[in-house]
């Protein structure tokens, strides 16, 4: 079996002999913007390298002319620590001779020709950090502000490394901007000719333990849940990919996070630098054997992985805004770039099909047509829901990188496996749907889906139907439309479902439990506890509030019916007392003074009341009570006579008792007495 081709530093008898990890430092100068000050790992020792002419002239694109702004990102200043990761195109050594041993040429792409070194991508990696310009034992005449920003850069052709790459760049740059005199760079010499070593003399073994360190696929699944699924499928499809956020180093992270989705491609990135650069394409072969008990043989057998990144794909986890024209040039047609710069936010529109924005935790596909492709089938939904029911089950606030169960399921490496079967299935059911189109039965017309008008015997007997649809037919048509399928199904066999079941993971219709799990998903997405948790304290907050607002008031209402009611007593009592005093007015004066002083009056005689004032209150009163019940007397002689008409007049016995009665003196003409009564009281006083 022809297995995939090694990249040209991983070969050990290939026509390129490994790549060197060289070392770099940048500097931000005030007027000349960031640029390097300083080379490690080069020939001569210290010399800007010159790996081709066209790096020297690209200063633009994929050129290395670049590396200054990318190793100081956009918003590094903000923070005293940052990281970016990028890549560039490595035209090889022009004094490299081509070695004439077997194979030689075959994993050579463009620009072979180019001095006999093979174009291939290599990777970046930049720590940034600053420090107050006070606390430097040393300072340069160009040092002018109040802070000095540097970043030490690390490139090397294997990505797979970052991780382990990373923790040491963080420690040798911490310990040479601790020494507070940038003029002693002895420690980076050091640390540039330890990673040559490594290369040398490395493990395999311990690389693939280190390639997927560090990478936060559970944070992904736990925050995206089914939009993770569909951020795989547009992977997939080849789509402009932009992912924006004001963290750096968590934009490239999430990128590489979902390349490690897809089984090897980490380790086969030799061509995302560039669109023109297809080497692996050119020299990829169909496997004629397969062993199934070395998996990396398994894997390239069926294809894996995916060439998502070739003639026309870029890769650039930070992208900075000189190298935008690359990504507008005709020859683009897919990539995945990472951004801090809100600019391309403004303009969205024009530089993605899907914007995955990490500071608001958005997901937004623009595209009219992938939005309809990368919609989830039923089976998908079933599968993408366990996966993120396994995360969430075992979420750990305090350490969201492993499970609280400290298990293996919603494990990183769980997570990776789930979406190797999803892949491989996917893969298989391709095939087979291949498998049944192939062999139609000319005789029968039925085309329908779901495998009939095929040949029974072609059928596999425990599979019904075309089992591709479970993975939506939308998607597959739009799968098929790619560069990665093309190259897939040139360079796979045709039995693969020999294999791999061809078969979805949650193959079937949608049943109950899929409803009442889509609710109980869509419910647990709104965060009703948390949101009834903030409204209860609030509530009850404005409750205790209100509590006492209202126990203020009725106490204050309270104070004011009492003083009313202290006031009303004292009124009455100043009321008797006067009563007293003026009924004590008309005794003798030395009685009157002595009541007086008895009751506190002082020594002074009280005024004599007005006895005819008093009698006309009482007239008056007396006029309104007659008036009163005259009225009351009229009304009900009113209704006694009208009662009386509507009786029977003509009974001689009726009229006899009516004058037998005793004379009836009505209420008006009492009033009337009485009134005359008092007005003659009035003139006798």
């Amino acid at each position: 079996m022809a297995l995939p081709p090694p990249q040209p530093s991983r070969s050990p008898s290939g026509s390129a002999p490994p790549f060197t990890p060289l070392l770099c430092v940048v500097d931000f100068h005030h007027a000349r913007g960031p640029e390097i000050s300083h080379w490690f790992g080069t020939s001569p020792a210290g010399s800007d390298p010159q790996p081709h002419p066209q790096a020297q002239e690209d200063n633009t694109g994929s050129g290395w002319g670049l590396i200054p702004y990318m190793a100081l990102p956009d918003g590094a200043h903000r923070g005293v620590e940052e990281f970016s990761y990028f890549s560039l195109v490595y035209h090889g050594d022009k004094n490299r001779k081509k070695d004439g041993g077997e194979g030689a040429g075959e994993h050579v792409g463009e620009g072979a020709g180019d001095g006999g070194g093979g174009a291939t991508s290599i990777f970046g990696i930049s720590c940034c950090q600053s420090i107050p310009a006070s606390s430097l034992l040393w300072k340069s005449e160009d040092v002018t502000r109040s802070a000095v920003q540097k970043a030490v850069v690390a490139l090397t052709d294997q990505p797979e490394r970052f991780s382990k790459l990373r923790e040491k760049l963080r420690v040798v740059t911490r310990a040479w901007f601790a020494q507070r005199d940038f003029r002693d760079v002895e420690i980076l010499q050091r640390f540039q000719e330890n990673l040559s070593r490594e290369v040398v003399t490395g493990s395999r073994e311990e690389e693939d333990g280190q390639q997927y360190f560090g990478m936060s696929l559970r944070e992904m699944v736990y925050q995206y849940k089914w939009q993770m699924l569909v951020l795989f499928k547009c992977l997939l499809l080849q789509p402009k990919m932009l992912f924006f956020g004001s963290h750096c180093e968590r934009v490239c992270q999430v990128q590489f996070s979902l390349l490690s989705l897809i089984p090897n491609l980490v380790k086969n990135l030799q061509d995302c630098a560039d669109p023109q650069m297809n080497s692996h394409a050119e020299s990829l072969r169909k496997p004629d054997s397969v062993r199934t008990s070395d998996r990396s043989s398994f894997l390239a057998y069926l294809g894996v992985p995916l060439q998502l990144f070739g003639k026309g794909s870029v890769f650039g986890p930070y992208t900075p805004l000189q190298q935008l024209d690359i990504l507008t040039d005709l020859d683009t047609k897919s990539y995945v770039v990472g951004s801090t710069n809100s600019l391309l936010i403004q303009q969205k529109d024009r530089y993605c099909d899907v914007l995955i924005d990490l500071d608001e935790n958005l997901i937004s596909i623009l595209s009219p047509t992938l939005r309809s492709a990368v919609a989830l089938s039923v089976a998908d939904r079933r599968w993408i829901d366990f996966l993120a029911q396994q995360v969430t089950d075992t979420w750990d606030d305090t350490d969201p990188s492993r499970p609280k169960t400290h298990g293996y399921a919603g494990s990183e490496e769980f997570i990776r496996l789930q979406f190797e079967e999803y892949l491989l299935a996917l893969l298989s059911a391709e095939k087979y749907h291949q498998h049944l189109s192939s062999h139609r039965d000319p005789n029968n017309k039925d085309r329908a889906a779901g495998g009939g008008g095929s040949d029974p015997k072609a059928l596999l007997a425990d599979i019904e139907g075309d089992p591709s649809s479970d993975f939506s037919p939308t998607f597959l048509d739009a799968w098929r439309q790619t560069e990665n399928y093309a190259l897939w199904s040139r360079t796979t066999g045709t039995h693969l479902f020999d294999l791999v079941d061809p078969r979805h993971p949650c193959a079937g219709g949608i049943t109950i439990e899929d409803v009442q799990r889509r609710l109980a998903a869509q419910i647990a997405e709104l965060h009703l506890d948390e949101r009834f948790s903030a409204t209860r304290e609030v509530v009850g907050k404005r409750l205790v509030e209100g509590r006492e607002q209202v126990g203020a008031a009725f106490g204050r209402v309270w104070a004011d019916v009492e003083a009313l009611r202290e006031a009303q007593r004292r009124r009455a009592e100043e009321a008797r007392v006067q009563a007293q005093a003026q009924a004590a007015a008309g005794e003798d004066g030395g009685e009157g003074k002595m009541g007086a002083q008895v009751l506190g009056l002082g020594g002074g005689r009280m005024p004599k009341p007005d006895l005819q004032q008093a009698q006309a209150s009482v007239t008056a009163a007396g006029q309104r009570a007659g008036a009163y019940l005259s009225s009351w007397g009229s009304w009900a002689a009113e209704k006694r006579r009208a009662g009386w008409q509507r009786q029977v007049s003509g009974s001689q016995g009726a009229t006899s008792t009516q004058e037998g009665k005793p004379k009836v003196i009505a209420t008006n003409e009492v009033g009337r007495q009485d009134a005359h009564s008092g007005h003659e009281t009035k003139e006798a006083g």
